[in-house]
């Protein structure tokens, strides 16, 4: 029989109850990929991090991946948030910064002067496309025009005001369709630079509560429509969350908060 640690942290959010659930399991090695799935869909999270430290003469410092109770992610946000933590705070890591590799690169998180977490993250491109035909019959007042991110297959439709955010009703079963990974929704903020929220039925979540990486996309946008690179987002879905972010050229600085719930062990054969 095998014990390993798990932990619970509530991403992107000031108390418990809010932001994003994530599991962290920090691993001495990996486990069989199907073994981590399987433990994710039984977690039944929107995400679960694995970590393993890297050698001391590593560039970065420990590896991560992220899955989903379906499938295995290219980047995750809020997991990786909460991974860092768990780090700072239960297993006494003591350096400024900790380095993530992943399948999207290096990665890097560290504390802000008032306890926030900030996210070093990819600036991740995206073009300009005609809004597919399952989008336009999935989403109520979607433009004709909306933009596709290739390296995470997310498509981004700006709708005309946050209200329209808040109120969207998609068809999660027209969106899953599409065979992509997910649909990202976004519009001016009412009291802040922009609101979004985030449908991923290609990973079997039909709204993620608060999307770090999406923001890897987001903030270039609104960085470059609003003319400024200091922006405050609000995922406005029902638990929600604060993102404080801005664009550094190549790379996205994400911030936010953490609330942890909970600690125990998982028993495997």
């Amino acid at each position: 029989m095998k014990t390993l640690p798990i932990y619970q942290v509530d991403a992107f959010a000031s108390q418990v109850f809010g932001g994003n659930p994530a599991a962290v399991m920090p691993l001495e090695e990996w486990l069989p990929d199907d073994t981590m799935q399987k433990m994710a869909l039984e977690n039944h999270l929107s995400e679960t991090a694995f970590l393993v430290p890297l050698p001391d003469n590593a560039e970065e410092d420990f590896h991560i991946r992220w899955f989903t109770p379906d499938i295995e992610v290219p980047l995750c946000g809020h997991a990786t948030l909460a991974s860092a933590w768990v780090l700072f705070n239960k297993l006494g890591w003591k350096k400024e910064q900790i380095r993530f590799q992943s399948k999207s690169g290096p990665l890097g998180v560290k504390q802000t002067d008032d306890g926030w977490l900030e996210l070093d993250f990819p600036n991740l491109g995206f073009e300009e496309r005609p809004t597919p035909g399952l989008i336009l019959e999935a989403l109520e007042g979607c433009p004709n025009t909306s933009f596709f991110v290739p390296k995470d297959t997310n498509y981004l439709i700006v709708l005309g005001n946050e209200a329209a955010v808040k109120t969207a009703q998609p068809d999660i079963r027209k969106l899953k369709e599409l065979g992509n990974l997910g649909v990202i929704i976004t519009a001016p903020g009412n009291d802040c630079d922009f609101v979004s929220r985030y449908f991923a039925p290609g990973g079997g979540i039909d709204e993620d509560p608060v999307t770090g990486s999406i923001h890897s996309i987001l903030v270039p946008y609104w960085a470059e429509k609003l003319g400024k690179d200091h922006l405050l987002a609000h995922q406005v879905s029902d638990r929600g969350g604060v993102l404080r972010c801005e664009l550094k050229g190549d790379r996205v600085a994400i911030a936010g908060q953490a609330a942890f719930y909970m600690e125990g062990s998982v028993q495997l054969p």
